[in-house]
């Protein structure tokens, strides 16, 4: 059986407000623990007016605290904006408030523009090219205490949380199987190098103190709904904040639409389709279909959604509706 998870980005709808928002992450992660969901990650995005979860570790405490089961975490968290210190001692408190839980992925993108990632980092270039050292400095932060050991995360030393790599290229496809780490591809937004990503892993994966063969997890964005048109309806959001985002010129969630058609021009919706190749939209039995065509085309040891719906209701719906596409696809 493949396990589900969910990738959140705590989205900011039209007419609504981050404290809705960010309650409505915790409503769907207490959805998603009902149905049997394993992970619950959250997103670092920054200056993006439809994300509310930029304080990524602040979102994830939230939703720990409202769930009991399902492990919470970061999907990821951008190492280059922060000291390795610091999201050892941010991880290594939720580890302590909600043990056993919590999963911390890392990735080595911004998350933003690079006006934005500027005036979150101090050297924005020897911020990214340092990633794998920062990646081995935190893990050693979170393991065990080392005798004559200098600099100790407290809380954080001995806290021992999953890491996950996370990435879109074969960068750290390279970074994640040289060091023994689960591996996470982000196919719901660059699906281009995924099968070469999944290969280079595979085949450059050393065992280690974490994990002893390769662990893949795929990711796709995805709404389901009762009927293959419903579906397609309420993925006119997600297509529209994609265009708007392409654009320079990034908005809150907005509504669905009946047609896209006078929303974007032909070169835009070719880019958007190719980007969302891996989308699985539709009715129940188009859900499975794809989800099964995805996980085989990949063989990937875990699947995760993430859900961009405008309505909340319908958000929800769509988590009952893939939870019973897995529980079909696993009989």
């Amino acid at each position: 059986m493949v396990p589900f998870s969910i990738l959140d980005l705590s989205p900011v709808v039209e007419g609504g407000t981050v404290a809705q928002s960010l309650a409505n992450s915790r409503r769907l992660a207490q959805e998603a623990e009902r149905e049997g969901y394993r992970r619950f990650w959250l997103a670092e995005h920054h200056g993006m007016r439809g994300i509310a979860s930029a304080a990524t570790s602040l979102v994830i405490q939230h939703v720990a605290a409202g769930t009991e089961t399902i492990r919470v975490g970061s999907g990821g968290i951008m190492l280059p904006n922060h000291s390795p210190l610091v999201i050892a001692e941010q991880f290594g408190t939720l580890e302590a408030l909600f043990p056993g839980r919590i999963d911390l992925g890392l990735g080595r993108a911004p998350g933003t523009d690079m006006n934005t990632a500027r005036a979150l980092r101090r050297n924005l270039e020897t911020s990214a090219n340092n990633f794998p050292q920062d990646v081995v400095d935190l893990m050693a932060l979170m393991g065990p205490l080392q005798p004559n050991q200098q600099i100790v995360a407290v809380p954080g030393a001995d806290s021992n949380v999953p890491v996950w790599l996370l990435g879109s290229s074969h960068y750290s496809a390279h970074l994640a199987g040289m060091l023994g780490l689960p591996f996470a591809f982000a196919s719901h937004f660059a699906p281009d190098m995924l099968l070469s990503a999944l290969e280079i892993y595979r085949e450059r994966f050393t065992p280690s103190q974490y994990l002893e063969k390769p662990h893949v997890m795929v990711g796709a964005m995805g709404v389901a709904a009762d009927t293959d048109a419903e579906a397609a309806r309420l993925f006119t959001s997600m297509q529209q904040s994609f265009v708007s985002l392409r654009r320079g010129a990034p908005t809150v969630f907005p509504p669905p639409v009946e047609s896209m058609d006078a929303f974007w021009s032909e070169h835009e919706k070719i880019m958007v389709e190719h980007t969302l190749q891996y989308a699985v939209v539709g009715g129940p039995q188009t859900v499975r279909d794809r989800i099964a065509a995805f996980l085989e085309q990949t063989g990937a040891d875990e699947f995760i959604v993430s859900m961009p719906v405008y309505d909340m209701e319908a958000r929800l719906k769509s988590v009952r509706l893939f939870a019973e596409a897995q529980r079909a696809l696993s009989a």
